[in-house]
């Protein structure tokens, strides 16, 4: 034929179209390896892609509902699933993470997802996305709406995250041109019933289209460009948001808080300055330590130590042996900001005295550490104050050999533990101090733990426990990823659970030192203390030495000074050594700024041995080839399922879904198509006229019948479904 029928023109009209809905759709999916934490997005391209074209092929729902499932079924196998696939303990681990899901969104906490299931979900979307895309763009031909909403999407994560879309808008503005001017020319013959002859008449319209929209590309591309005339609005834009509202429920941001009791989920960094410190050396300044551990998280006994102090008076904020512990006299002159949002006092360890401040009195909590300043009977806030305190040095022969019994109000208030602390954390705590035999070594045999084990500093991912989770145990046997909060409070955990005494501590790092002073002809650095040092660390009890501060927050130095007694014995010298290791030790560690790559479900793709890329890839290529198989041959499967649905209930729907899909095999493989000015009966002799019988004219007359006088009685319908079956053969043949 010279002509191109109607039917082979609109079905390469939607093929082209679906195909340019596809790659746009591509470029959705292109971001979520830079702009999220997933690993690999070809799994799920290829996932997409098989969905697409089974959309396109328009498979009855008991076919495409099958095979996309499957489809699904095998890429969860392949990242998550450690059974044989589709055995029984394979859809009984499947059943459990769909049983815990659905209770975790009855719960609303979303981020307790399993990784499982949040692939789940996200494949079903692509499976979603693939039958929306084709109605937009086949059916109801809305290309305009997904072509501008593909825009917003590109030119939103280019301004306000780290991918860089140049190149994907480019991409994307040749794909909706070429798509949109296709489908103004198609939409233009229909309106007009133009009819080109031949395949060089289309040629003579598409060319054209084709050259102007690469033309306008290159020369968009290569014009010069001027310079952005308005000024950046990302910085006004996030600023405005994180003034917008008051108290409402929002994303954690970093700083200090006072509500500990229930710890956990992620947060948002803030550099906001807090206060300036101008000290001899860097410092924890610390502000209170709690004592109860609930599971959940730290809240401070019901029996508060309050004693009220002049200004000029020494504070009682005991926290080691002023007897046993070398010091050394210091003095630090600290200045709250405006955005400060606490009252209370930040100080060093070995505080003495508040001086040079606005307060009359202050009332110091003996068991907390909390130093709160008043003014004539009023809490305050101070602004800039000065403080006089004995820097400590802690020898490491003395934390090593310190012994003796711990009082009893240590014991009753550092060694508490919940009856809910599952046994694991105990047997967990016990085997790591199992070869150490003094106190200060089994503290660090814990302190090490995490960085030696895999641990990771996360502020973007962390879990929150559930109802009847603990979340030292979640952290240490689930997730091993969290921030300062989980480290330490697991720390704090696992030393009393081998009898140690140890409390949790707050306040802030040292800060980043952005000058130098001299001062009464001290130097000083001046240190800028900002929200994002907002901090929690362990401090562990020592006879006859008192509370010492540990870290073992990954990523983070202790700020603590230790020291090793000079020894004039030979003999000694390889302790020595040693112990110069363990002071090594304690030098900060540089921050991990890379986290470890994973994939939407969290679990690494080289993680799974029993799924090999071959695999993988041998069973897409046969769903490929089953797809396509079907589709060569879905006349012939198709024929006898209307076949069977009609002969098991003849009505008028299912006569008539029979008759028209005998017109379209006569159409598409017959090479007979009706005209649009046809009526039925004309068409039906034609048919007849070509096969050399009456056949047609038959299921035509039974067709107007049930059409017009929906007459079904006393039809020889087993004789019609022998003649459309004959018609439908010969078409094919």
């Amino acid at each position: 034929m010279d002509r191109m029928s109607l039917d082979q023109r609109e079905w390469l009209y939607r093929f082209i179209v679906y195909l340019a809905g596809f790659f746009l759709f591509w470029e959705w999916l292109r971001p979520l390896e830079q702009i999220t934490d997933t690993q690999s997005v070809t799994v799920f391209i290829v996932y997409a892609a098989f969905c697409f074209f089974l959309s396109f092929l328009q498979l009855p729902w008991f076919l495409s509902i099958p095979l996309k499932t499957v489809g699904l079924a095998f890429i969860l196998d392949g990242l998550f699933m450690p059974q044989r696939f589709f055995s029984k303990s394979w859809f009984a681990y499947f059943y459990e993470h769909m049983q815990y899901n659905v209770q975790v969104m009855l719960d609303y906490q979303w981020w307790e997802m399993t990784p499982l299931f949040r692939s789940l979900l996200f494949l079903l979307l692509l499976w979603l996305m693939s039958y929306l895309l084709y109605y937009w763009f086949v059916v109801s031909k809305r290309i305009n709406f997904f072509v501008i909403l593909t825009f917003i999407y590109l030119t939103i994560l280019d301004t306000f995250t780290v991918y860089d879309g140049k190149v994907a808008i480019i991409r994307a503005f040749l794909i909706s041109l070429i798509v949109m001017g296709l489908s103004s020319f198609i939409k233009e013959l229909d309106r007009e019933s133009i009819q080109l002859k031949g395949n060089r008449a289309y040629q003579a319209w598409l060319v054209p289209l084709v050259v102007l929209v690469f033309a306008s590309t290159v020369i968009g591309y290569a014009a010069p460009k001027q310079t952005p005339q308005w000024p950046d609005p990302v910085p006004f834009i996030k600023s405005a948001a994180n003034n917008v509202g008051g108290s409402g429920d929002k994303v954690q941001k970093v700083g200090y808080g006072t509500n500990d009791s229930k710890l956990g989920g992620s947060f948002v960094q803030d550099d906001t300055p807090v206060f300036q410190a101008a000290a001899q050396d860097k410092h924890y300044w610390r502000i209170e330590t709690k004592d109860t551990y609930t599971g959940k998280g730290w809240v401070n006994s019901d029996d508060p130590n309050v004693k009220e102090f002049s200004s000029e008076s020494n504070l009682p904020v005991d926290t080691f042996s002023l007897e046993n512990v070398k010091t050394e006299e210091r003095t630090a002159t600290i200045a709250l900001r405006d955005n400060a949002t606490f009252s209370k006092v930040v100080y060093p360890y070995g505080i003495q005295k508040v001086t040079q401040s606005d307060a009359s009195s202050f009332e110091v909590n003996l068991k907390t550490g909390v130093i709160q300043p008043f003014n004539n009977g009023k809490s305050i806030q101070l602004g800039e104050y000065k403080v006089e305190y004995n820097n400590p040095s802690y020898s490491f022969q003395q934390l090593q050999e310190a012994s003796g019994e711990d009082p009893q109000y240590i014991e009753d208030s550092y060694e508490q533990l919940p009856d809910s602390l599952p046994e694991r954390v105990v047997n967990l705590s016990e085997e790591i101090v199992s070869e150490e035999d003094n106190r200060y070594d089994k503290a660090r045999a814990i302190e090490q733990y995490f960085s030696n084990n895999g641990f990771d500093y996360d502020t973007q991912d962390v879990a929150v426990p559930g109802e009847d989770e603990d979340y030292v145990a979640q952290f240490l046997f689930d997730t091993q990823k969290g921030y300062c909060d989980n480290f330490s409070s697991s720390m704090v955990v696992m030393l009393r659970a081998v009898g140690i005494p140890a409390r949790w501590a707050k306040g802030f790092t040292g800060g980043e030192q952005i000058d130098s002073i001299t001062k009464d002809d001290t130097s000083y650095n001046v240190y800028e203390v900002t929200s994002g040092n907002a901090h929690s660390w362990v401090e562990v009890y020592f006879p006859n030495v008192g509370w010492v501060p540990f870290e073992p927050t990954k990523g983070f130095g202790n700020h603590t000074d230790f020291y090793l007694e000079e020894t004039e014995e030979e003999e000694d010298s390889e302790v020595q050594q040693n112990l110069e290791d363990k002071l090594n030790e304690q030098q900060p560690e540089k921050p991990e700024v890379n986290q470890e790559d994973l994939n939407p479900g969290g679990s690494s793709s080289e993680g799974k041995s029993l799924f090999s890329r071959v695999t993988f890839w041998v069973g897409i290529v046969l769903l490929a080839v089953l797809s396509i198989v079907l589709y060569i041959y879905r006349y012939h499967w198709l024929m006898y399922f209307y076949k069977r649905r009609f002969q098991k209930e003849p009505n008028k729907e299912n006569y008539e879904a029979a008759y028209h899909f005998l017109l379209k095999a006569l159409d598409d493989k017959g090479g007979m198509t009706r005209s649009s000015d046809q009526t039925l009966r004309e068409f039906s002799k034609e048919i007849d006229r070509h096969f050399q019988s009456n056949e047609m004219g038959i299921l035509t007359h039974h067709y107007e019948r049930l059409l017009y006088r929906n007459d079904t009685e006393d039809q020889p319908w087993d004789k019609v479904t022998e003649l459309w079956e004959n018609l439908i053969k010969k078409a094919l043949s």
